[in-house]
């Protein structure tokens, strides 16, 4: 990069600061700090869930598959994500609002102690915990992989780098600073998006032709819609991981709809976030489809997306992308720390600890400040050994795809009607069912189809989770029937 470039990064850093700190004033209480007092509008909450569900990983490994594999990247990933979130915007979103203002949940888990009961929900509260712990640690090893391509900097480096100044952010802001950072980075990444497209496009010499020609220049096997190992049976499970996913399983985008003020506004912010998933990766990956034609025989391709932006950005906006980039990441991280921090104050440390029961509103803040600076340092510990578990790629779609189903399945279905007999046995079955069958697949049998080591643990616990409910149609207990009742309207 530049001088103006690092100029231009070392200026966002002062406008995250002044984001952090604006956040701070904001922040009075645990509800401010983890929901934002349930006063986010709802086209901050639908941009914040659509910047969150993708971090700078997107441009290292999902870029790396653009380049290796083209189109389909668009087809399993936003085109999956886009229609699963058809489905949550009508029937699932609305009700986290509703959760908030009828229970006065803080914490996507806070309302499973009476949904099933305290044991069903420690259960889920840690093992969410550990998954999230994987995934936090794929998106520092991607920032590091950035920072490397763009500045020279060891990925180790810049993942210290990346760490340190994300420990000091999230112990200040809160959800008003993540959801601004969110914001200001979608702008930049927008602006830098399209120029990246223009630019793209204009090197390739056919005009606005170029978007179809791109293809013919390609390996005949980039343009299929579905491109092995990303095969329709891989995204057909991705489709149903998305789902559960986004619509609250992964617990930050969960608190996108929870912060809304009510359940219209969750509803109006996941439409806005299904659009933008169906619509923006389109420009956003073209330049990573058309890497090949520019960059042939690239030895690693996760470095495909940095290094386009640096032969076609002018100076400036390389530093300017970069800033979105690592901001994004920074948010995201922030975010799943904002909410695992809000799952342990709330959830599990109280049952430890009766003196935690006691604390007071400033003594609870402290806390939460405190888990969330160490749960991110361990997750820093776990990008330093990304390659033990299959690197960037592998913790994203493997292990965090695999274990997330088991513990998403009881927690999103247990929101709607149609399951109240689905109780807390039925939740614990469906959970240690999954689980067995990804510690099955992958200690006992080994290679498998790609679909089936992804799938497998969520079509598991689907089946014993629904099956359960049908089979043992067993009363349902008044207090739950009417919390579930009551989240059908505002």
């Amino acid at each position: 990069m530049g001088t103006i470039d690092y100029i231009v990064l070392a200026l966002y850093f002062l406008v995250l600061v002044g984001i952090g700190l604006w956040g701070f004033t904001r922040v009075k209480n645990s509800a401010d700090f983890y929901t934002a007092g349930g006063k986010l509008p709802w086209w901050l909450s639908g941009i914040s869930h659509h910047v969150s569900g993708y971090s700078g990983a997107v441009f290292v490994a999902y870029a790396a598959i653009a380049y290796t594999h083209g189109f389909t990247i668009y087809v399993w990933w936003a085109l999956g994500i886009g229609l699963s979130m058809i489905l949550t915007t009508y029937f699932i979103a609305p009700r986290w609002s509703r959760l908030r203002s009828r229970v006065g949940i803080q914490s996507p888990t806070e309302y499973l102690a009476t949904r099933y009961n305290i044991p069903t929900q420690q259960v889920m509260a840690w093992s969410g915990v550990i998954v999230k712990t994987f995934d936090i640690g794929a998106k520092w090893a991607a920032i590091g992989i950035l920072l490397n391509a763009f500045t020279g900097l060891s990925i180790g480096t810049g993942i210290a780098i990346s760490g340190v100044v994300t420990l000091i952010y999230i112990t200040v802001g809160g959800l008003w600073a993540d959801v601004l950072n969110d914001f200001f980075s979608f702008v930049i990444q927008f602006v830098t998006g399209i120029v990246m497209f223009v630019i793209v496009l204009s090197h390739l010499g056919d005009g606005f032709n170029g978007v179809f020609t791109l293809w013919d220049r390609l390996p005949a096997d980039n343009s299929k819609l579905f491109n092995d190992p990303y095969t329709v049976g891989f995204s057909i499970a991705y489709l149903v991981i998305a789902f559960f996913s986004y619509s609250g399983g992964t617990w930050n985008l969960a608190t996108r709809f929870i912060s809304s003020s009510s359940g219209k506004e969750a509803k109006r912010a996941a439409l806005l976030s299904t659009i933008l998933y169906l619509t923006w990766p389109l420009i956003l990956f073209f330049p990573m489809f058309a890497a090949p034609v520019f960059l042939p025989d690239l030895e690693d391709p996760s470095q495909s997306y940095s290094l386009m932006a640096l032969e076609f950005l002018p100076p400036g906006l390389v530093g300017l992308l970069l800033a979105s980039l690592f901001s994004n990441t920074l948010s995201m991280v922030s975010s799943d720390a904002n909410t695992i921090s809000a799952v342990i104050t709330r959830d599990i440390l109280p049952l430890i600890s009766k003196k935690i029961r006691s604390f007071g509103a400033s003594q609870r803040l402290i806390m939460a400040r405190v888990t969330t600076f160490i749960f991110i340092l361990i997750t820093i510990i776990i990008a330093f050994n990304s390659d033990s578990f299959g690197g960037v790629i592998g913790l994203l779609i493997t292990w965090f795809a695999a274990l997330l189903g088991p513990i998403s399945v009881p927690m999103i279905l247990g929101l709607l009607p149609a399951f109240k007999y689905c109780d807390s046995k039925a939740a614990l079955i469906s959970i240690f069912g999954g689980l067995l069958t990804f510690a099955t697949i992958k200690l006992v049998l080994g290679e498998v189809p790609y679909a089936v080591e992804i799938s497998s643990p969520i079509i598991v616990s689907l089946i014993l989770y629904t099956g359960y409910g049908l089979v043992f149609r067993k009363e349902v207990d008044p207090e739950v029937n009417e919390m579930v009742d009551s989240l059908n309207i505002d």
